[in-house]
């Protein structure tokens, strides 16, 4: 009777575990959204009340003027994302597995690291002009080089052991980089997705503050002119739940590709 209680109760506190992040979320939410409206309510701040923003939030969509601004900025994060992290993967294990390409290309990537993609808006904008050229290439920048240090870091960090032990039972050098380094760095690359995805909406949000024509970015813009404090809150919205879905996805596929990891 007692191995019987024991184990269901094991089973309970499994099951309470997995909905912990999600009742834990959910009661967050309700608590932010009481604490934004309280401030509102009692005069503590000029924020417009939480029902004022819901309110042109409904009538953005109704007019389509919402969907429009969302789909232009998910195409271009999602191009320049994509872009940069095709790219920043071999260069990744590039850089990694071979001691002389490390050599050449990790100075470059040192040195545009550190330069923030929004301070090459500007000369980005002069040379490839204002249509979405520019606001592709910072995305691909910021989302490349996220993710290209975290493919290299994740390769650099494979346990030699393993390496080792797969050089003593046989195996050549592509069998060790497909079946021990690649699913050894599998975690790193997809950190660096996230870290590239918050870079790219940042930098999409700045280049459609400088010169664009549409997008959540040039919305606020426009809203700023005219003082109008409930759509800029709308457009931080939009921008807070795509990020948040694509953070999802990329944790989402993180967990079936690293099944195997241990996790606390």
């Amino acid at each position: 009777m007692t191995a019987v209680s024991g184990t269901t109760a094991t089973t309970w506190k499994r099951k309470l575990g997995k909905s912990s992040p999600l009742i834990y979320g959910t009661i967050s939410f309700i608590l932010g959204i009481g604490l934004w409206w309280w401030a509102t309510k009692s005069g503590m701040s000029e924020l417009p009340s939480p029902f004022a923003v819901l309110q042109r939030f409904a009538e953005l969509a109704l007019s389509g003027q919402l969907f429009a601004d969302m789909y232009a900025s998910l195409r271009r994060v999602l191009i320049g994302f994509a872009l940069g992290s095709i790219l920043a993967v071999p260069v990744g294990f590039l850089m990694g597995w071979y001691p002389i390409a490390r050599g050449f290309i990790d100075p470059w990537i040192q040195f545009f690291r550190v330069i923030p993609p929004l301070a090459i808006i500007p000369l980005a904008i002069v040379t490839l002009g204002i249509d979405e050229k520019p606001k592709i290439f910072v995305i691909f920048l910021a989302a490349f080089l996220s993710s290209v240090v975290s493919t290299y870091q994740g390769v650099v960090s494979v346990d030699k052991t393993y390496i080792n032990a797969a050089r003593v039972l046989g195996a050549k050098d592509g069998v060790i980089f497909t079946r021990v380094v690649i699913p050894a760095s599998t975690p790193f690359i997809l950190v660096g997705f996230r870290i590239g995805l918050g870079s790219a909406w940042a930098t999409v949000v700045a280049a459609e503050l400088i010169a664009a024509q549409s997008g959540l970015g040039f919305r606020m813009q426009q809203a700023q002119l005219y003082y109008e404090l409930p759509t800029i809150f709308v457009s931080l919205i939009a921008i807070g739940i795509l990020g948040l879905v694509m953070d999802r996805i990329v944790v989402w596929a993180e967990d079936r590709l690293t099944h195997w990891q241990e996790r606390v």
